[in-house]
């Protein structure tokens, strides 16, 4: 009497379910990549500095992580170094410091800055500024203007040498991208960009 073959079958089904489990599991770490992928796309971005507005705190060709979702948190703050789209182009990105918020009286005067009348300390600016040092412009007004809601005041660290609110005014929330959170690039300027901050003077000034 011939005996069925089954043991055969039987020796096959191990390697069957074994493949099966692979192409599974392969399949989950694909599945697992693309979610961290788009997810560290959505939440963080790399930012290649160009140019010299921001020296000294950036130099050109430093390369920067900035965070996309902070914003979506809470407003921007004083002293934020943010990616922007200025209101005339949504194809270039600068990198410029928030200075004023909405709904504060700001008033430039000789190289200082003030916000609703108190000075505001700047120990960033690489040089003396001398260039577009007066905003509002012309200087018949020392009272100042009111940033209107929604809008932020931004600036270049090096005054001399940036194209910013001064020239093209406020910027909406809806313009800022991220803020720049640490430097990655060089290597021996890896981290902290915020070792240096504005902070206001508690007195009053009276601005002639």
């Amino acid at each position: 009497m011939a005996v069925p073959q089954q043991p055969a079958v039987a020796a096959n089904q191990p390697r069957a379910s074994t493949g099966s489990s692979f192409l599974r599991e392969l399949a989950e770490v694909v599945l697992l990549a693309v979610i961290l992928y788009i997810g560290i796309s959505f939440a963080v971005q790399t930012v290649h500095v160009e140019g010299l507005s921001m020296f000294a705190t950036l130099d050109d060709n430093d390369y920067l992580i900035a965070n996309k979702i902070d914003y979506r948190l809470h407003a921007p703050q004083r002293g934020d170094i943010i990616i922007l789209r200025p209101p005339n182009s949504n194809s270039t990105d600068f990198i410029k410091r928030v200075i004023a918020l909405p709904g504060e009286r700001l008033l430039i005067r000789d190289g200082v800055v003030y916000i609703n009348g108190h000075r505001l300390i700047e120990p960033y600016l690489p040089e003396a500024w001398v260039v577009f040092n007066n905003w509002p412009a012309p200087i018949g007004s020392s009272n100042g203007t009111v940033i209107p809601p929604n809008q932020y005041f931004v600036m270049g660290d090096n005054r001399n040498k940036s194209q910013d609110s001064r020239y093209f005014g406020p910027i909406g929330r809806d313009r800022i991208d991220g803020r720049a959170w640490f430097r990655i690039w060089p290597l021996d300027h890896f981290g902290d960009i915020y070792s240096q901050v504005p902070r206001l003077e508690s007195g009053s000034i009276s601005v002639g």
